[in-house]
């Protein structure tokens, strides 16, 4: 086997493995994948190196420690370019991953009405439209007739116009209701300079309540604080109430015992006598 001829067959072992594991062996050949004898060369800094046999072109990215990469195949010869294959691959990944993190993704939720729909029922409809919208997704309302409903569409077009009044800025009409069979379908979409006005003034409300809350919660603290501070004072004083009143016992006491003990003494001097 000559120098060529092995490179050759190194090349298209080492691509094989990488474009099955890429998945993209039908968009770009690599190295001994490509099949044309004759490529253009373009080196990895844009400049034109010539048109060289497909074994003279892998063996410079052999030199190169690079792959061989045919990125335009119909042109006549096909251009290759010398690149790192595998750090390619990877900044490309990296851009189709941003890509898609800057894509926005569209979500329609329904909801369902009848032109009889009690209050309850529509109001319960109407929080549940509120809710898709501050998530900034759109709604489909779909209003169903039944019986001699059909012969009243205007039923169901006050319905929507209802529910779009009540919801009132953060609110925007795609598709005025439309009556296709049994079925009148609108599509609402969310404004989302009013929703976003709405988000903050919501946040603003959540960190007042919090804020209340904390500042409830510390009262209640303090509150508590200042109880079992006064209910120590009144046990420090009931303690040294009591041991006031061990004192006075002790010196009553004390005061008791001397006048007997002077009688006792006079009593022995007398018997002494």
């Amino acid at each position: 086997m000559t120098r060529v001829a092995a490179l050759f067959s190194a090349r298209n072992e080492y691509s094989q493995p990488l474009l099955r594991r890429c998945g993209i062996a039908a968009k770009l050949r690599v190295n001994g994948y490509i099949k044309a004898k004759e490529v253009r060369v373009v080196a990895p800094d844009g400049e034109q190196i010539g048109v060289k046999k497909i074994e003279e072109a892998l063996w410079l990215a052999n030199e190169l420690s690079l792959d061989l990469v045919e990125v335009a195949p119909d042109a006549n010869p096909p251009v290759c370019r010398l690149m790192d294959f595998g750090k390619f691959k990877y900044e490309q990944s990296v851009r189709d991953r941003e890509a898609r993190k800057n894509q926005t993704k569209t979500v329609i939720k329904e909801v369902r009405l009848r032109p009889s729909t009690g209050e309850h029922d529509y109001q319960m409809v109407r929080r549940r439209v509120e809710k898709f919208l501050m998530t900034g997704a759109k709604v489909k309302v779909a209003v169903r007739f039944r019986g001699r409903e059909n012969e009243r569409p205007q039923l169901g077009v006050d319905m929507v116009n209802r529910l779009v009044e009540d919801l009132g800025l953060i609110v925007a009409v795609d598709q005025p209701p439309r009556k296709e069979g049994r079925m009148m379908n609108a599509m609402l979409s969310p404004n989302m300079t009013e929703v976003k006005r709405a988000r903050k003034a919501a946040r603003k409300a959540q960190q007042a309540e919090e804020a209340a809350e904390l500042e409830e919660e510390l009262s209640e603290i303090a509150d508590a604080e200042t109880a079992v501070a006064e209910v120590v004072e009144v046990v420090e004083e009931k303690q040294e109430d009591e041991v006031q009143e061990d004192e006075v016992t002790e010196q009553g006491e004390v005061s008791e015992a001397e006048p007997t003990q002077e009688m006792e003494g006079s009593d022995a001097e007398s018997q002494d006598a």
